[in-house]
This record gives structure tokens, sequence and C-alpha cells, in this order.
């Protein structure tokens, strides 16, 4: 009789190589997280909030920056809904760079295109906030 010999094609290298490319991705959007909550968690103090710590957490911080804003706390229901969604964040990033004494619709489309790079520099910089500048709903 003659015998196949078969390997394995998922051997435990793969497995182990898989997993930790897996934990590296895992720490890598931690970070991510947590330097993006950071900036908010500066944007919310600039503009004067006491509970600055809820940039941290999900949906609640989406929640206290419609305050910021000036818009109404049911708009959250609009970041549920699919395209409905890009008009809400765009009239929020609008509110967001008023605030900050960016007049210019050029601002609002680079936070809304650029956020990752245009939210750090809000949090970042001199600018101060002025909630007298957002036009009330």
């Amino acid at each position: 009789m003659l015998t196949i010999l078969q390997t394995d094609p998922y051997d435990g290298m793969d497995s182990a190589a898989a997993a930790g490319v897996g934990i590296g991705m895992l720490f890598f959007y931690l970070i991510i997280y947590l330097f993006y909550g950071y900036c908010m968690y500066k944007i919310f103090q600039k503009a004067g909030r006491e509970d600055a710590w809820a940039a941290f957490i999900p949906i609640y911080n989406i929640i206290v920056l419609l305050d910021i804003v000036k818009k109404p706390t049911w708009w959250i229901i609009l970041f549920f809904i699919p395209f409905v969604n890009l008009f809400a964040s765009w009239m929020v990033n609008d509110g967001l760079a008023k605030g900050f004494s960016k007049e210019t619709p050029l601002y609002t489309i680079l936070l809304f295109f650029l956020g990752f790079i245009f939210i750090p520099v809000l949090a970042f910089n001199d600018d101060k906030f002025d909630g007298q500048k957002i036009p009330a709903n």
C-alpha cells in the first residue's frame, strides 16, 4: 500500500501569525480611538463643557457635540439613518467650524472630508470657542 503524507495547510504558524496581526490591529485602533477621544475632550473643554470626559463615551459624545453646536438632541437619530447621517454630520461640522471662528465653507469641507486631520487642529491650536457665532435653530 502506498501512503500519501498530507500536510495541514492551516498549521499552527499561520494561526499564530493571524492572531498576532489581529492583536496588533486591536492595539492600533485602540490608540486611534484614544487619540481622537482626547482631541474631542480638548474641544469639549474649549467649548466650556464640564462633562468633557463624555468625549470618550460612544453615542453620548455625539449628544454633547449636538448640544455644543446648538442642534436638538433628537438629531442623534439622524446619525443612524444612511445618507441622512451625511447631512447631519455636515451640519455639525459647520456649527463646529463657526464656533471656532472658521466662517469659510472651506473649513467645513475640510472638517467633513479630512476630519482625522482637522479635528486635532481644532483641539490643539490656540483658537477660542465662541458659541455666540453659531446660529440658533
